[in-house]
Order: structure tokens, then C-alpha cells, then sequence
């Protein structure tokens, strides 16, 4: 294990650039090809449904490949890792610009997102091993704020892409960063961080958890259909299988005892779960609402959409900031009731509603995001060992994809009930509100769920697995 240069100045900076860097794009991304989704759509004449495995594919690649990465990085260099993380969604961006159809580019999507898992799987790690544990929190903060000024860009950037370049533009554009951020990590960034190296790769664990989440996902794409019920249960069953094939094994790809040894980390990972879950699909309904019904251009409705992580991006560093005083499940708590409060709105949404209604909902709920988001992942960063930063950061961005997933599945699930394998024409206006007024309902309860779920983790001891505190 080589260390010699985690605490240096130069080093610090290095991994401060890729970790921000790369924090910025694959969210930018995301968020583009949301507001793109309509053009894809005439482009390729897809349905509701299979214009949701778009973004959806992306999401249960790197769902099912953090946790693995995670491992593999404590196992192998978080450096190295992450290096090829970034080759591999650098690459698939220039093949995504030039699909030819919709089934190659979900392809590509699924490759992405296994990039992405790598990025994200080492990045945090990398930037919390040559950090002190006084600053954490602000750092955490930068990478957050980098996150959703990625998220706000998406919306405004993408939409002038995709209207006045094509929505294969938005992927072009993410190439330079990828290579700038590729180039430092190799170049600029010594040292590397294994502190498990010698320990045994977990497969057997990783192909129960990949089948399990998959099917789980999968199967929810697919109701009402009967069928799906069999596909939900055979991935619940292969989760059952991990679960209790990873507190028997001496080195497995998951700590299931991190869950075990401290609720604070079971508890506001549980909330980052619920969090993302009640909240990532907005974009993504909004984007076809804003469009679609409203009439807007990609443009337009970019730039209504980009009022949310613009406030996130403003406050998430002051929130991370805090929570190295405050005690960070209190302001994640705040934060949950909060966005709560700006989802309600939505389930009153209707042809006719105008756009200060939409832009001041977006406002609170960005506010409230931005409060949850940095306390939260410090809670749980600060709950565990060095030894085991790259399984927490994993876990921290499995809960964050997986409640993404499950956010897109519930749209996609709603859409599939209500709307059916039909493109969003005039005609299916009305049901496709209606849906969007279900799909705000579902989210709005999901989040005051958390909200409890961060109260429990703020009234938790934080307990480490053998190691005292600041270690």
C-alpha cells in the first residue's frame, strides 16, 4: 500500500480537480439526455416505455458495478480504477454520438454506466484518503456542488445542444472533459490507495447481487404485466442469497456488518435511498410535461428545469460546511422535509399550470435536496474505517443509482399502466398528466418516509468496526 503522497499539497489539489471534474459530467450528462429525450424519440420513433430505458440502462449498469468497483478499488488502487472509469465513459461517449438506432444506444448506455460506477466507486474514496478528517466535510461540499452545477448545466446546455446541434452534441461535449480529467488522474495524481490489497474478490457475492438487482429492475419496467411478478421475485431471491452469503464469507464484496456495527450508516443510507427514489424521475417527467405540453422548445424547458440544481449547487457547499459542527443527520432531516414539501406541488400539476408554480417548487425542493445531499454522505463517510472508504463511497452511490433506478422504474411502471407502448402524442395528453400526478404523489409519500429514516440515523451512536474515531 503506497501512501507516501495522499496528504500533499499538489496531490490534494490533483484529487480535488478529477474528483470535482468528474462529478460534473456524468451528472451534466444525465441531465442532458433527459431534456434530449423527446428529440431521441421522433429521431428513433420509440414508445414511453422504451424511451425510458434510455436513461434507465445507464442507471442499473453502474447500479449493478458499484459495489464490485468499490471492492475492486480497495483491493487494486482507487487511482487505478478510476483511470480506466474514465477512459471507458470517455470512449463511449464519442460511439454514443454516433449511434445509428435506439438499441445501439442503450447498448452504449449500459457500457457508460459501467464507467461511471468506476468513477464514482473510487473517486469520493481518493478525495476523502488525502483529506484530514477536519475537512471532509467541505470537501464532500465542493464535490456535491460540482454534481448539481453538473445537473444545472444539463438542463439549459443540453436544451440549447439538442435544438440547435442534435442531441448526439450533448455526448461530443463530454469528451474533452473526460480526456482533461483522464490526463491528470494518470499523469498529474500519485500514490494509490488500497488498503484491503491481498484480501480475496468476492464472485460468487457479485454475480447473486448483479442477478438480483437487475431482475428486481427489470421486473418493475414490466408491470402490470403478470410475468414481471416471477422477474421481481427471482432477483428478490437472488438478494436474499447475497445478503446471506456475504455475513458468512471472510472477505465479501459488500460489509454487510458496516449495516451491523453502526445504524447511523444503515439509517442515512437507508434516506439516501428514499431520497433519490422520490426524486430523480422529476427531471425526466418534467422534461416530457415541459415539452410536450407546454409547448416548449429543448432550450426553454432547460432552462426552467435548471432552477433546482442551481440552488442545489449554490448551498450544497455552505451544508456541507455545516455538518462538520452540526450534526450532519439534523440538517439532512431539515433537508428531507423540505424537498417534501417541494414535490407536493407537483401532484396538483395540470395544463394550465405556470411556470412561477413550477420554477418556485423546484426552488424549495433544491433548497431541500441541498440540504440533504452533503450531510448525509458525511454521516455516512464518517461512520466507517479507511479500510473500508471504497465499499462506503460504493454503497453511498449504490443507494444513490438504485433510488434512481427505482424513481425511473415507478415513472416507467406508471407509464406502462396508464399510457401503454404509445408515443406522447396529443391524444394521450390528459392520461400522461394524470400519470405525471400519481408518479409526484408516490414521490411526495417516499420522501417523508425518509424523513424518518434520517431522524432514526441523527438519534443512532456512530459506531466503527474496531477503530476509534477520526482514524
Amino acid at each position: 500500500m503506497e501512501e507516501i503522497t495522499s496528504h500533499n499539497s499538489s496531490n490534494r489539489n490533483a484529487a480535488l480537480v478529477i474528483a470535482t471534474l468528474s462529478a460534473f459530467i456524468t451528472p451534466f450528462m444525465g441531465s442532458s439526455i433527459n431534456i434530449a429525450l423527446p428529440a431521441i424519440e421522433k429521431e428513433f420513433h420509440v414508445d414511453a416505455v422504451l424511451l425510458a430505458w434510455i436513461p434507465m440502462s445507464y442507471l442499473l449498469a453502474a447500479a449493478v458495478t458499484l459495489i464490485p468497483f468499490g471492492r475492486l478499488s480497495d483491493l487494486y488502487g482507487r487511482k487505478k480504477i478510476f483511470s480506466i472509469g474514465i477512459v471507458i465513459f470517455t470512449i463511449t461517449s464519442f460511439f454514443s454520438a454516433i449511434s445509428i438506432s435506439v438499441s445501439m444506444l442503450i447498448f452504449l448506455r449500459i457500457i457508460q454506466g459501467v464507467g461511471n460506477s468506476m468513477i464514482f466507486a473510487s473517486g469520493m474514496p481518493i478525495l476523502i484518503s488525502v483529506y484530514p478528517p477536519h475537512e471532509r466535510g467541505k470537501v464532500i461540499g465542493i464535490n456535491v456542488a460540482a454534481v448539481y452545477i453538473g445537473l444545472s448545466a444539463g438542463p439549459l446546455l443540453g436544451g440549447f445542444l439538442t435544438q440547435h446541434f442534435s442531441w448526439r452534441s450533448i455526448f461530443i461535449f463530454t469528451i474533452p472533459f473526460g480526456l482533461a480529467v483522464a490526463y491528470i488522474a494518470i499523469r498529474k495524481l500519485t500514490g494509490e490507495w488500497a488498503e484491503a490489497k491481498g484480501e480475496k474478490f468476492d464472485i460468487t457475492g457479485t454475480f447473486f447481487y448483479g442477478i438480483g438487482i437487475t431482475g428486481i429492475m427489470y421486473g418493475i419496467s414490466l408491470l402490470p404485466d403478470m410475468s414481471s411478478l416471477w422477474i421481481i421475485l427471482c432477483g428478490i431471491a437472488c438478494i436474499s442469497a447475497f445478503i446471506v452469503w456475504e455475513t458468512r464469507i471472510e472477505h465479501p464484496v459488500f460489509q454487510i456488518k458496516l449495516f451491523k456495527a453502526s445504524r447511523s450508516f444503515a439509517f442515512s443510507n437507508l434516506a439516501a435511498l428514499i431520497n433519490y427514489s422520490a426524486t430523480f424521475a422529476l427531471t425526466f417527467l418534467l422534461s416530457l410535461y415541459l415539452q410536450h405540453i407546454k409547448g416548449l422548445s429543448p432550450q426553454e424547458a432547460g432552462l426552467i428545469l435548471m432552477s433546482q440544481p442551481v440552488v442545489m449547487a449554490l448551498f450544497s457547499p455552505f451544508a456541507g460546511r455545516l455538518s462538520d459542527s452540526v450534526k450532519p443527520q439534523t440538517i439532512a432531516s431539515v433537508g428531507m422535509i423540505l424537498t417534501s414539501l417541494g414535490l407536493f406541488p407537483f401532484t396538483f400539476l395540470n395544463g394550465e399550470s405556470s411556470m412561477l408554480f413550477i420554477v418556485i417548487s423546484l426552488v424549495v425542493l433544491g433548497f431541500g435536496f441541498a440540504l440533504f445531499s452533503s450531510p448525509n454522505t458525511n454521516a455516512i463517510m464518517s461512520s466507517v474505517d479507511n479500510r473500508y472508504y471504497g465499499v462506503a463511497s460504493g454503497t453511498v452511490g449504490t443507494m444513490r443509482l438504485l433510488g434512481m433506478m427505482l424513481s425511473m422504474g415507478i415513472a416507467a411502471m406508471i407509464f406502462s399502466i396508464f399510457i401503454g407502448k404509445v408515443q406522447i402524442t396529443p391524444e394521450y395528453h390528459p392520461v400522461f398528466i394524470r400519470s405525471v400526478n400519481i408518479a409526484f404523489l408516490i414521490f411526495c409519500i417516499l420522501c417523508l418516509l425518509g424523513f424518518f429514516a434520517s431522524l432514526i440515523s441523527g438519534k443512532s451512536e456512530n459506531r466503527y468496526l474496531g477503530v476509534e474515531k477520526g482514524i
